[in-house]
């Protein structure tokens, strides 16, 4: 009787600390850790299960599914993610992060700073909306994109469209268009050294 009452006891305990909800501070920080470590099951834990990213003019809803799609593309690219601050603005909250990739890095914008609005739906993640970029160069950054855009074209049209494909696929063919370019510009270097 005292091993029933002592076990029933625990699983108590154990379902209250599971169901413990986190504060949306906590929340954002489990969320971008989450992504940092590779850990989708994190993130899947504070996101609603419709959210959208909304950068710029582009408006991305998802569901839990296609999220997980978007999430193995930027994988893809080796992301890092730091918050470095966190301040509520009424019911939402407003972070500040910066982001460092393979992609970013080729585009000469790594890592990128930016600020981002989070916004919540029964204690998940409904909503992130990219306000504004910190010191980033838009201007090196489209030179280099068009340069690596028109070079795969011209060279390697298989991979054309990469650009725009947020897809696992289209992430491996981008970090494959960053690789032939710079292999291009290697033996550029080279013959152009050479008497």
């Amino acid at each position: 009787m005292k091993k029933t009452i002592f076990i029933l006891f625990l699983i108590t305990v154990l379902n209250s600390c599971d169901n413990q909800k986190l504060s949306p501070k906590e929340t954002v920080t489990t969320y971008y850790n989450a992504f940092d470590s590779g850990d989708f099951n994190k993130i899947k834990a504070v996101i609603h299960d419709s959210i959208t990213l909304v950068s710029g003019d582009f408006v991305m809803p998802f569901n839990k599914t296609s999220f997980k799609e978007f999430y193995k593309w930027d994988s893809i690219f080796e992301p890092t993610y730091e918050i470095l601050q966190l301040s509520e603005d009424n019911n939402d909250f407003v972070a500040t992060i910066t982001q460092k990739n393979i992609r970013n890095g080729f585009l000469k914008n790594n890592p990128l700073k930016l600020h981002i609005k989070v916004s919540f739906v029964s204690g998940k993640i409904i909503k992130l909306e990219e306000l504004d970029y910190i010191d980033v160069n838009w201007t090196v950054w489209n030179q280099e994109k068009d340069s690596l855009v028109n070079w795969i074209k011209a060279n390697h049209p298989e991979l054309d469209g990469f650009v725009n494909d947020m897809t696992m696929t289209g992430a491996m063919n981008y970090l494959k268009a960053i690789e032939l370019f710079e292999k291009k510009g290697k033996l550029e270097i080279q013959k152009s050294h050479q008497p």
